[in-house]
């Protein structure tokens, strides 16, 4: 004792019902913790009881021992937590012994004091807990406790330290604990704002473009000068032909590029131009926008899907001047043998779709069979200059070298014309209707300067949770998703575009390029079906927020649902994947092969291309093993030579990788019904 007597350095006193509880530190830890007990003597009041603290168990000591050490001490501090009237005690006590210049009362953290510890706190490191303050270290232990208790599930990684640097940023662990429940505190929901941001890029006057006089009046009649990313495509050769990967942000108007040189083109008697999109929703939108704005000056053509039962040609004209289609469409007129004639322009919209994992070998193997059929018209064709390129999209994390493994000229522009806020707050399944509903009715009621009420689009993960959100909103919302047939979604566009509703509760599947001019996007999932979003994926949906000549400012809501996963094969939670999401890079693009997907596009080179078709497959992005795939295709009878058989060419038009194909084969031997055979191949795809 007597060491220790030698070396205090503090003396923390904090009262616990009629005692006090002492804690003796040097150098910041705790030699011993004890506990004082005063009586009321006629000097005052002094040490009744002195007992050191060793587990559960007390040693009594002499009270004068007290008084030796706090002679010994260099301060004594009292918790401020103790009431004044235990203070004043004390202060007396001290006093008698002159100690009170080194006494001074603190504010402490009361977790601390209570389990004695002497944690000094400040207004610059407390953390407001009620009407008390307390440390760091128990505020985020606290945290914990509220997380378990309030039934959120295990938050994980990033949003647990997402949650503790709110907590500490405002010092308020009720503020952090309201946020858990639902409250939709701005302050705290906020992750960041994606500014708006201009790159300087001289405007090319639209006069001076000197195009075929149908399309120069149109346009003049529409701008007088172009957008900065479309200035930028006339700038570096759009009208001399050159090929072009255009990458810029939702809503900048890099589709124009396309439609201009596509429709001059067209008009100028160099070939017709091909529009493809990923998605059927996406082609008739595109149709019916091409009809209504070009229609008097060309005729327009739609060629979408490749049914397993029957191929619906779904108004298809291969002699059309233009000819909207899937990219499947396309694909399948291509692998059945139809001519299309002179193609002068193709248009690769939403070119990012290279990189899926199960249609993005389809596109890659698409652009090779195309270009080979433009390739092979030209050498035939003296007078047929083949086609140009152009390629967009809005989210690609490696510009340069995928430009440049497609042949073309990078054209790139950083602007974002509204800025863009980010929110996230935690939610579970049924709580986040209550929070989407709220959000919509605040951005309904909200007017941007430009006159355009706030409109959301919420995007979930199945077809089923659109219509449960949809029904469960106040205000006007509608459902939207490939599922409803055309007459329906026209609609809802409609409505959508009249301010007539609200929201639209859509799937993931669709965010890409559907035109509803949106204030707002709500994730009411991170995940595309049972597969969690990706980074680019993510992008291409938050940028449906704002426009610039309806917003003032796009806004963002990711709801998360703590330790929740939408199938037992997702490896991650949602928690982990919001800020995965929300702070990672965009992924490259690039097209890679699994034996299945090398076997389907080699079978519809060779249908094609015949012995042309490992020429087909080098100019492919992936990695194709050709020699491998021949291979298979002659184990499987797929081929004869260069020559699709008769089964090959039904698997290629039908789009059937070799396990669907044997499924069928094995089925028909069997005498199965072919209702039974449908129903085995939805199974297989859904269990991929």
């Amino acid at each position: 004792m007597s060491k220790q007597v030698q070396e205090v350095e503090t003396i923390f006193c904090h009262a616990t019902g009629d005692d006090y509880l002492v804690v003796v530190e040097r150098d910041g830890q705790r030699l011993f913790r004890a506990k004082l007990g005063l009586s009321e003597t006629s000097a005052g009041p002094r040490p009744a009881k002195f007992r050191l603290k060793q587990g559960s168990s007390e040693e009594p000591r002499q009270p004068d021992e007290f008084v030796e050490l706090a002679r010994r001490a260099g301060r004594i501090r009292i918790s401020e937590q103790t009431s004044s009237e235990k203070r004043r005690e004390l202060r007396e006590m001290l006093e008698g012994y002159q100690l009170e210049d080194k006494t001074k009362a603190v504010r402490t953290c009361r977790y601390c004091a209570s389990a004695g510890r002497y944690s000094p706190i400040t207004t610059e490191t407390a953390v407001k807990d009620d009407n008390d303050w307390i440390c760091r270290d128990c505020a985020r232990q606290e945290l914990e406790r509220q997380l378990t208790y309030s039934g959120s599930g295990e938050v994980t990684g990033a949003a647990k330290e997402r949650l503790e640097d709110l907590m500490l940023e405002v010092q308020d662990l009720e503020r952090i604990v309201n946020l858990l429940q639902g409250q939709l505190d701005p302050d705290l929901t906020k992750f960041d704002t994606i500014s708006a941001t201009t790159d300087e890029v001289d405007p090319v006057r639209v006069d001076s473009l000197n195009l075929h006089p149908g399309l120069q009046n149109l346009l003049e009649d529409r701008f007088e000068t172009l957008l900065p990313v479309q200035s930028l495509a006339v700038d570096h050769g759009l009208f001399d032909g050159d090929d072009q990967m255009v990458v810029s942000a939702t809503a900048t108007g890099k589709t124009l590029v396309g439609e201009m040189t596509g429709i001059d083109r067209v008009l100028n008697g160099k070939g017709k131009m091909l529009f493809l999109v990923p998605l059927v929703a996406l082609a008739n939108q595109k149709y019916e926008d091409f009809q209504d704005e070009y229609g008097h000056l060309v005729d327009v053509s739609i060629r979408v899907g490749a049914s397993r039962i029957s191929d619906n040609g779904n108004q298809f004209d291969p002699n059309a001047d233009v000819i909207v289609g899937t990219y499947e469409g396309i694909d399948h007129a291509l692998r059945t043998g139809k001519d299309m004639g002179d193609i002068g322009t193709v248009v690769i919209d939403e070119v990012h779709t290279l990189k899926e994992e199960e249609r993005g070998h389809r596109l890659d193997g698409l652009i090779s069979r195309l270009k080979y059929t433009c390739e092979q018209r030209a050498k035939r064709r003296d007078d047929y200059g083949g086609a140009q390129w152009v390629y967009l999209s809005a989210t690609v994390g490696n510009p340069e070298q995928l430009a440049t493994a497609l042949e073309s000229k990078l054209i790139e522009f950083e602007e974002r014309p509204v800025p863009i806020e980010r929110h996230v707050t935690f939610a579970d399944g049924q709580e986040k209707v209550r929070i989407e509903n709220k959000l919509v009715k605040r951005e309904f009621d909200t007017e941007s300067s430009k006159g355009y009420r706030g409109q959301t689009i919420i995007f979930t993960n199945s077809r089923r949770r659109c219509h449960e959100i949809s029904r469960k909103l106040d205000y006007s919302a509608a459902p939207y998703h490939a599922g409803l047939d055309y007459k329906r979604r026209k609609k809802v566009e409609r409505q959508f575009g009249e301010q007539e509703l609200s929201a639209v509760v859509t799937t993931a599947a669709l965010a890409a390029g559907v035109d509803f001019p949106a204030s707002q996007v709500v994730f009411d999932s991170l995940a595309m079906g049972i597969e969690w979003l990706s980074v680019q994926e993510f992008h291409q949906m938050l940028g449906r927020a704002g426009r610039p000549d309806y917003h003032d400012k796009g806004t963002v809501y990711v709801l998360v649902e703590p330790d929740c996963s939408y199938h037992n094969s997702m490896e991650m939670t949602e928690d982990e994947v919001a800020f995965k999401l929300l702070k990672g890079d965009m992924e490259s693009v690039m097209t890679h092969y699994d034996e299945a997907a090398a076997v389907e596009e080699t079978l519809a080179n060779v249908t094609v291309g015949g012995r042309a078709a490992k020429s087909l497959n080098d100019r492919m992005l992936g990695d194709v093993p050709t020699k491998h795939a021949i291979g298979k295709l002659l184990e499987y009878d797929f081929i004869d030579g260069f020559e699709p058989t008769p089964l090959g060419q039904v698997v290629t038009q039908h789009f059937l990788d070799p396990g669907e194909a044997f499924a069928l084969l094995d089925g028909i031997r069997k005498d199965a019904h072919p209702y039974e055979l449908i129903a085995d191949l939805e199974l297989r795809e859904d269990d991929l």
